[in-house]
């Protein structure tokens, strides 16, 4: 049946159909009955399924990538879709509208997709506005970055304004420093200036009364010493786990024809192309961390056996987007099934 939806939706420009879809979701949640059947239809229930990682207990291992309500505004309505945490953002303390539009695009031969968005969103304060006003108990994430116009050298200071925006209204952080999409970015992954960021949010979270799980998002694109120097870092600056993987630069292998894709242009590539790369990373960082970093794990995950293939590698949870995207509502439904069927 999605299939056929998924079709029609095709036709036209990811980016408006993403906008026109979620407010499609928010008026069938509005509707008498509106959750209580989408939660009937897409929800999965079973102790089985329950996790607990970084001190936060988890409905099931099942969660929405970043990027995909980067504003908060529609937690309660993915919460009907049976997700077990949602992670907002990436939200910088100033609103921005990103790069110019078109950003997204889709490359169904390789169930995959490119954007670069840019850290579009409303701002820290816009979000944490939103969160208040949420009525389940789904858990959140904060995805936090740093504005466009910030010199890397002060980015630690927009890092801050989101911690402290969001705090009382977010259950876990992850700082991204691994979006291939503002410029300059990536370059806080190196080991110095990516040590400073994290040991500062680390001192700030530990003045809290209840310090919150701080995640590191790494890219795919890290060579094995880069990976040597995050996990170091990460035990070093005692972060709750990791984010692995973002986007990535590569566009190697793709089913796409070359000149398609350079038309393109850049971007961060998402999706089944990511899938193996995305699993080595997890598997290298488990093995090499001896088990001791919980990771979420994000990339190619499109079926249950997908999941499985990353909470083998070394996983404790599992995101989508990209597979949101080509698989329709009932992800998540479909997974976790598959998950306790298979276990």
């Amino acid at each position: 049946m999605y299939n056929l939806i998924k079709n029609f939706l095709f036709r036209y420009p990811p980016e408006n159909i993403h906008h026109s879809v979620m407010r499609g979701l928010k008026t069938i949640c509005s509707l008498p009955l509106g959750k209580t059947v989408l939660t009937a239809f897409c929800g999965v229930k079973d102790k089985r399924l329950e996790r607990e990682v970084f001190g936060l207990k988890f409905s099931n291992p099942v969660g929405l990538a970043a990027g995909f309500d980067k504003d908060a505004r529609y937690i309660d309505e993915l919460a009907c879709l049976g997700f077990g945490f949602v992670e907002i953002g990436t939200v910088t303390p100033l609103a921005q509208p990103g790069n110019e539009q078109p950003r997204l695009f889709r490359l169904p031969a390789d169930k995959a997709l490119i954007n670069r968005m840019g850290f579009n969103n409303e701002g820290a304060s816009a979000a944490a506005k939103r969160l208040r006003r949420k009525k389940s108990n789904i858990i959140v994430g904060g995805n936090i970055g740093k504005n466009k116009i910030t010199p890397n050298e002060e980015a630690v200071s927009d890092y801050e304004k989101c911690f402290h925006a969001l705090y009382e209204v977010v259950d876990y952080f992850v700082v991204n420093v691994s979006s291939p999409n503002t410029p300059n970015l990536r370059a806080l992954q190196e080991k110095e200036p990516l040590k400073q960021l994290l040991h500062h949010l680390q001192v700030l979270n530990q003045q809290k009364p209840s310090p919150k799980p701080i995640l590191l998002k790494i890219a795919p694109d890290l060579t094995t010493e880069q990976l040597d120097d995050i996990i170091e870092i990460v035990k070093a600056t005692q972060l709750a786990g990791i984010v692995a993987t973002n986007t990535t630069i590569s566009r190697s292998g793709l089913k796409t024809p070359a000149t398609e894709v350079t038309d393109i242009g850049a971007g961060g590539l998402s999706g089944l192309p990511v899938k193996r790369k995305a699993t080595e990373v997890i598997r290298y960082i488990h093995t090499n961390s001896q088990g001791t970093i919980p990771i979420i794990a994000v990339g190619g995950i499109f079926t249950a056996a997908d999941a499985q293939e990353k909470l083998d590698a070394g996983a404790s949870l599992v995101q989508v987007y990209t597979g949101f995207v080509y698989e329709g509502p009932t992800i998540v439904k479909n997974i976790c099934e598959g998950l306790i069927a298979s276990n």
